[in-house]
């Protein structure tokens, strides 16, 4: 979903132009203009099908079960094909060691709907909370949106300054779009349902470039804590889903790293911060 989003879609800075949103049901690409025309490609986590359809209202099905990748990949280019939309593209995973092109995995066939459902459903939650944290922040920020090479929602908050070259080195992934991606300062923050060295879910915060001092600060919940591997603030899931209000909880783990990043790297804080913002309420100037 997201390579065809990309292959259609004008270069977005920081590459939010080839992230998925979270919907009602599961997620979404957005409308993907495709000459005169828009098309839209839509994960269903309810009924468990990937829904292609287009401005003129046609559409097509694509089911979600266990199946390889390379039958999905196949499946979807067929439903593509099938409402008159021919796309190509680079067949290669992003982000991920030891990648497989989509028409060569017939080794990866995994399809757990209750897993699939659990997921999306906490992605649905945590994305109310993003949202509150990003409205607090009248500088560049970036929308809540959840990239599938690194498998994460974000939110990312801008100094407005320029950053150091980024070193590149994702594997599967051109180090021109790494460096892009960091071009100028960030103070991060995402959730991911968990990969090595962190196998598990959880949400994490970073800065880059990171500050001196940055990761020895003491950030809340006290549950948090600075991943050395990672270069990152770590807060288990579990520790914020079986507290009296995880919301709260979760907001102040979003709300302490980015003050470390902030007053560390010594941003402009009171250009850049604003009160969280209400329902119905501009803000007040």
């Amino acid at each position: 979903m997201g390579k065809i989003r990309l292959v259609q879609t004008p270069w977005l800075n920081h590459s939010w132009h080839v992230t998925l949103y979270v919907t009602p049901r599961g997620l979404t690409t957005s409308p993907i203009p495709y000459g005169d025309c828009t098309f839209e490609l839509q994960f269903d986590f309810l009924r468990h099908v990937l829904v292609v359809s287009t401005d003129d209202g046609n559409a097509r099905e694509v089911s979600l079960h266990p199946r390889t990748v390379a039958d999905f990949h196949a499946a979807v280019m067929h439903a593509l094909s099938e409402l008159g939309i021919e796309v190509r593209i680079h067949e290669m995973p992003n982000e991920i060691p030891d990648a497989v092109p989509f028409p060569e995995d017939h080794f990866h066939g995994a399809y757990d709907p209750v897993f699939a459902n659990r997921h999306w459903r906490v992605l649905v939650q945590v994305e109310q909370v993003f949202k509150a944290f990003r409205s607090s922040f009248i500088g560049k920020a970036s929308p809540v949106h959840f990239f599938w090479g690194s498998f994460d929602l974000a939110v990312t908050r801008f100094s407005g300054r320029r950053a150091p070259l980024h070193p590149g080195g994702v594997p599967n992934l051109p180090d021109e779009v790494a460096r892009e991606a960091y071009s100028h300062e960030v103070s991060s923050a995402g959730f991911w349902p968990g990969m090595s060295p962190i196998d598990y879910p959880a949400f994490y915060s970073y800065a880059y470039p990171e500050p001196p001092g940055f990761a020895s600060v003491a950030v809340r919940p006290a549950q948090a804590f600075y991943s050395e591997d990672l270069h990152e603030f770590v807060l288990p899931y579990e520790a914020v889903r079986t507290v009296a209000d995880p919301d709260q909880t979760l907001l102040d783990f979003l709300t302490s790293t980015y003050e470390a990043a902030a007053t560390h790297a010594n941003w402009d804080r009171a250009a850049l911060e604003c009160a969280m913002g209400v329902p119905g309420r501009p803000r007040r100037i």
